[in-house]
């Protein structure tokens, strides 16, 4: 049962469609989610946990991966032996845990997720997942053939937890987080390519197995950028100490992508300010530039005007004037 479509959000010109059970009658609720999961996911028994379920999924369908952002009450969901047999979905999913407690018992343990987590099953081994305090999450099913040729393995028979926080969380786990987190927004999602998304899991998964290093390291690059676009001291050699090339191979791996690192830098701290002028005009220009990582006013002033072609105070009193 196909969602509503929000916006083109990749490279493949796919959409992200939104779902929510808010506006349907109580008794429908648990039936109407097992039957979009089943139709943008896999097939899930799902029960309640006291209250009415509301639950919502923002989803987008690459050619073979499938994202989402799930949210919900508190509710389990099951992934019964009966389901995989008759509804097998031959795929591997990785579920990345952002808000609320899940554990997940299995038939080897049973797990408890916090919120930083990521875990990676097999679709096809039964499970059961539990929210007592509901959740938000990031989904990625991958199809087996899929996860084959990314770490030549067939099947994942015990699962697998890893970390994608700020301070425990390998850097291309978090660029994971951060790549499927953006696709899979509301509104104003971003653009994201399969093939990033496949390779950033695979070198989760299997660190040292073989992997497309141009695309995990652009976009781990990317990612510790906008992690730090508040800091005006980053600089090129600061970004390749943290993904772990040299100055020399950095910029080679931007070059090729058509852009070099204080281009990059530049254009997304423009980006970034134009967003808080529009979202927050009580904000001053001067503190916006340097809540962008600019050192200097006059040069954000002249950047931000060679970009979007008007001046930043002229954003932010058409914002202001838009909110009355």
């Amino acid at each position: 049962m196909r969602g509503e479509p929000i916006a083109a959000t990749t490279a493949l010109d796919a959409a992200a469609h939104r779902f929510s059970t808010a506006a349907l009658p109580e008794e429908q609720r648990v039936e109407r989610w097992e039957q979009h999961n089943f139709s943008e996911l896999f097939d899930l028994r799902c029960r309640t946990l006291g209250a009415a379920l509301d639950a919502s999924m923002v989803d987008v369908a690459l050619d073979r991966v499938r994202l989402a952002r799930v949210a919900g009450t508190p509710h389990v969901v099951e992934r019964t032996a009966e389901l995989v047999r008759h509804r097998p979905a031959d795929a591997l999913v990785a579920y990345l845990t952002l808000a609320g407690e899940a554990f997940f018992h299995h038939e080897d343990a049973v797990r408890t997720l916090r919120p930083g987590q990521l875990l990676v099953c097999d679709t096809d081994r039964p499970f059961l997942r539990g929210f007592s305090r509901g959740l938000e999450e990031l989904v990625v099913k991958v199809p087996r053939q899929a996860f084959r040729d990314l770490t030549g393995l067939d099947a994942l028979r015990t699962p697998v937890v890893a970390e994608f926080g700020p301070r425990e969380g390998r850097l291309e786990a978090r660029t994971l987080a951060r790549l499927v987190g953006g696709a899979v927004r509301p509104r104003e999602a971003r653009p994201v390519e399969e093939h990033t998304v496949l390779q950033l899991l695979g070198r989760v998964l299997t660190p040292g197995a073989p992997a497309d290093l141009g695309a995990v390291h652009l976009a781990t690059a990317q990612a510790f950028i906008c992690e730090h676009l508040g800091d005006p001291g980053l600089t090129a050699s600061r970004v390749a100490e943290a993904v772990g090339l040299s100055e020399r191979h950095l910029s080679r791996v931007f070059a090729a992508s058509g852009t070099s690192v204080p281009q990059y830098v530049l254009v997304q701290r423009l980006d970034r300010a134009r967003t808080m002028l529009l979202d927050h005009p009580e904000i001053g220009v001067a503190e916006v530039a340097a809540r962008s990582g600019f050192g200097s006013a006059s040069y954000f002033s002249r950047a931000f005007r060679d970009r979007f072609g008007r001046r930043a105070s002229d954003v932010r009193r058409e914002a202001r004037a838009a909110r009355g």
